[in-house]
């Protein structure tokens, strides 16, 4: 089945269709973007599209507890376990319309393809999208592969809340997404998800595809930092109890750490919120509320990073007089991808004559959850624009999706061959 191939048009098209679900015009540059935000109504009318969308396909589709979607095509030997494929369709408030989305869109094309051309694979096929893969409304990333895979426990994450107090489990009702399937999965044969690359590497490189090793370690955290509230014009400077201060400190730390080259070259940091309350112009805040985005591709030097930091915040509080509460929001380790997988990945990359490399990524997936349970890896597709992601200007071409979804369909059928 070498000559088989997906319809790279009819990806565009579902790719496009998805994209109008939760559109909106950046103010500053005038492009569309997407803002899918998960268990929005925009990501429940998300969801509602690619449901229906599987059904058509004619997947047996179920919802589990956490509002997992997953649909399987059944295989000549249903008892055996599935090979799977997928991703997810939340967004950022300000993305594009591949992140994510090529990993399940590719996917559902793959069964296309294989409807179309009448295949019928030994193990079944399932296919899924994840909830809330991004993390950026209840505060920890990958939150239904999490609970899936076993990370996460259910009521944890269906307890977590958003800045407004509202709950993910009483929003996932809101949606109609809380569904009756035990959210636990059962280890598949393998999973492969296909990505774009959100970075600049394989464009660079003049690479066609990216066969993914792993998965650097990331480690979030929320830091509360309590000063003293104060008039701007009427406190001198040596009174003040400034807890404005003390997030400006910690940040030029942060940025110190990851070019001192004492926790590896791949170090990397990031105060993504800054919240001062009251928030006024005239008042020194009572209180910030900020985060801490660490990543790094060796578990001990993730582990120094974090002691240093966290020593600095000691010296912080007595400098200045605050006090802060630090609090983990998610942390995961290196992931080591498959080799196995890897190689079948690599091989079909081979039979296709494309140009690829071997990349870790820098950003987290649902892949390294599903590691946990069966063997997986990734296949990269290179972005334009120097890679930008989480932005209206995320951009793969075509070509390059095509090429990406073709070897997913390879190395889905290979897998599930035997």
């Amino acid at each position: 089945m070498t000559d088989l191939h997906i319809d790279g048009q009819r990806l565009w098209r579902s790719l496009e269709e998805l994209g109008r679900v939760g559109a909106y015009t950046d103010e500053r540059t005038g492009l569309i973007g997407v803002n899918r935000l998960a268990l929005t109504a925009a990501d429940g009318d998300g969801r509602r599209l690619v449901k229906r969308w599987f059904e058509e396909a004619g997947l047996a589709v179920r919802v589990d507890a956490i509002g997992n979607c997953i649909g399987r095509r059944e295989g000549r030997d249903p008892s055996k376990a599935p090979v799977m494929a997928g991703s997810h369709i939340d967004s950022v408030p300000t993305a594009g319309r591949f992140d994510g989305c090529l990993g399940v869109l590719g996917a559902l094309e793959v069964v296309r393809t294989l409807n179309d051309a009448r295949v019928a694979t030994e193990r079944p096929l399932e296919i899924a999208f994840f909830t809330d893969e991004e993390g950026c409304r209840f505060g920890t990333d990958m939150l239904g592969s999490a609970v899936a895979c076993g990370r996460l426990p259910l009521e944890r994450a269906l307890g977590l809340c958003d800045k407004d107090g509202k709950r993910a489990g009483d929003e996932l009702r809101a949606i109609g997404f809380s569904g009756d399937h035990p959210a636990r999965l059962a280890p598949p044969r393998a999973y492969v998800e296909c990505h774009i690359e959100q970075g600049p590497i394989l464009a660079a490189a003049g690479m066609d595809l990216g066969v993914v090793t792993g998965v650097q370690g990331i480690s979030w955290w929320e830091l509360t930092i309590a000063g003293r509230a104060a008039h701007a014009g009427t406190t001198p400077m040596r009174l003040r109890r400034d807890p404005g201060l003390a997030a400006a400190l910690i940040n030029v730390r942060l940025d110190e750490m990851a070019r001192s080259g004492r926790y590896g070259a791949e170090m990397r940091a990031t105060m993504g919120r800054i919240d001062p309350r009251p928030g006024l112009v005239n008042i020194v805040p009572s209180q910030v509320v900020c985060t801490v985005d660490l990543r790094n591709p060796e578990d001990a030097d993730m582990a120094a990073a974090e002691r240093d930091l966290f020593a600095y915040v000691k010296e912080i509080e007595t400098r200045l007089g605050v006090t802060v509460e630090a609090r983990q929001t998610a942390r995961t380790p290196r992931i080591r991808f498959s080799p196995d997988v890897q190689a079948v990945i690599a091989r079909q990359m081979e039979r296709a004559h494309l140009r690829f490399e071997t990349i870790l990524s820098g950003a987290g997936h649902d892949a390294q959850e599903l590691s946990a349970l069966c063997p997986t890896a990734m296949i990269f597709v290179p972005g334009e624009h120097d890679g930008i992601s989480h932005n209206p200007r995320e951009y793969s071409t075509p070509e390059a999706c095509a090429r990406g979804v073709d070897v997913l369909l390879h190395t889905l059928l290979e897998l599930g061959a035997t």
